[in-house]
């Protein structure tokens, strides 16, 4: 017989680019009975949680629904659907995700232009006005909202009226700015978003919120060629999540993962988004002048208020700083990734954390490990 010790994972406060610590209302929530994916009792949760996920994503887009998967099976799903072998696509890179956005395009047999600049900066409207007039066959342009490799803050509003103009659709990645941030889908023109509930939600990793604009759905039922993906291809997903009376099954759905979404999302309405992103400002200038007070330098032009992303000082074992922390305060914070590896901390400050308390305690041990 085989004695398996009993989980118990230690109480750690999650400061790092993700996960974010998640409440026990949430948790509690997950706890709940798994009910069958077609039973009309979980019907009526999921349809709940697909109407708040519109209300916090600021659209009417009927298609919009929690992924099974995490934040790059949102990104997956997005570009599998609307990108066909041999269309032109336009992509902006300024980091990691970026990155990923352009790679995920290419497996998805686009033709990819890509529009770069420096790490830790953004983009201008001139900039993308400039892509999109030297490439007037591209279907779509796609750009990270919320680099979470940088911490940079990408100013949307005025790209989607330059895209659609172009007769090109608008691709957002949102992971680390939904429920963080204003993210408003039908204002700026965003055709297809995408984001992860494990960031601002403050929700285990495990789903991925995306919405279609009606020109994205068009553009989809316009393909000449199959979705390469079964498990991600919306014309068949759709059917379940906006069937109606009868819901066609595709997959068995993470029964109880939308329910801790759905109480997350409860979580953000009874804040209110408008006070959510007023506290995660108020929190990031808080945090911001603690650690530049401790000779601390963010690198992006434009910060996130939900992912800061500073320099690590001369002579300091960034990776020594960060265990010591974990070790000794029970603490997380990333790392830099990519060209800032070594040379960066990522401090998530998102959802459930963005308070006095984890701000204080934060500063207070990165203080005693540097000394």
């Amino acid at each position: 017989m085989t004695i398996v010790e009993p989980l118990n994972p230690r109480e750690r406060l999650l400061m790092g680019p993700g996960p974010s610590t998640v409440p026990q209302r949430i948790l509690r929530a997950m706890g709940a009975s798994t009910l069958g994916h077609l039973d009309p009792q979980y019907i009526g949760y999921m349809d709940e949680t697909c109407q708040m996920l519109r209300d916090v994503f600021q659209t009417d887009n009927a298609l919009t629904f929690p992924v099974s998967g995490t934040g790059m099976a949102g990104m997956e799903t997005i570009i599998v659907n609307l990108v066909e072998p041999g269309d032109e696509v336009i992509v902006c890179i300024n980091g990691v995700f970026g990155g990923r956005m352009k790679d995920n395009m290419e497996r998805a047999g686009a033709t990819v232009h890509t529009l770069e600049v420096p790490w830790g900066e953004t983009f201008s409207q001139q900039a993308i006005a400039d892509v999109i007039a030297r490439h007037p066959a591209a279907k779509l342009l796609g750009i990270v909202h919320a680099e979470t490799s940088t911490g940079a803050l990408q100013d949307l509003s005025g790209i989607g009226a330059m895209v659609h103009e172009a007769g090109m659709l608008l691709a957002v990645d949102t992971v680390t700015s939904l429920g963080g941030h204003e993210v408003k889908v039908d204002d700026w023109g965003i055709d297809a978003i995408y984001s992860g509930t494990q960031k601002c939600l403050s929700c285990p990793p495990g789903l991925s919120p995306v919405s279609f604009s009606a020109r994205a759905i068009e553009k989809m039922e316009a393909r000449q060629t199959k979705v390469q993906s079964w498990y991600l291809d919306v014309s068949m997903l759709k059917n379940y999540y906006t069937g109606g009376g009868g819901r066609a099954y595709h997959h068995t759905a993470p029964i109880n993962m939308v329910y801790a979404l759905r109480e997350a999302l409860a979580i953000v309405l009874e804040e209110g988004l408008e006070a959510r992103f007023a506290r995660h400002r108020e929190m990031h200038l808080l945090l911001r002048e603690g650690l530049e007070n401790l000779g601390l330098k963010y690198i992006p032009t434009e910060s996130l208020c939900t992912l800061n992303c500073v320099s690590v000082p001369e002579g300091i074992d960034e990776a020594a700083i960060r265990s010591r922390l974990l070790d000794e305060y029970d603490i997380e914070i990333g790392g830099g990734l990519g060209v800032f590896a070594g040379k960066a901390w990522r401090i998530g400050l998102m959802g459930h954390n963005a308070n006095r308390r984890s701000v204080g305690t934060l500063l207070a041990a990165l203080k005693d490990c540097l000394g």
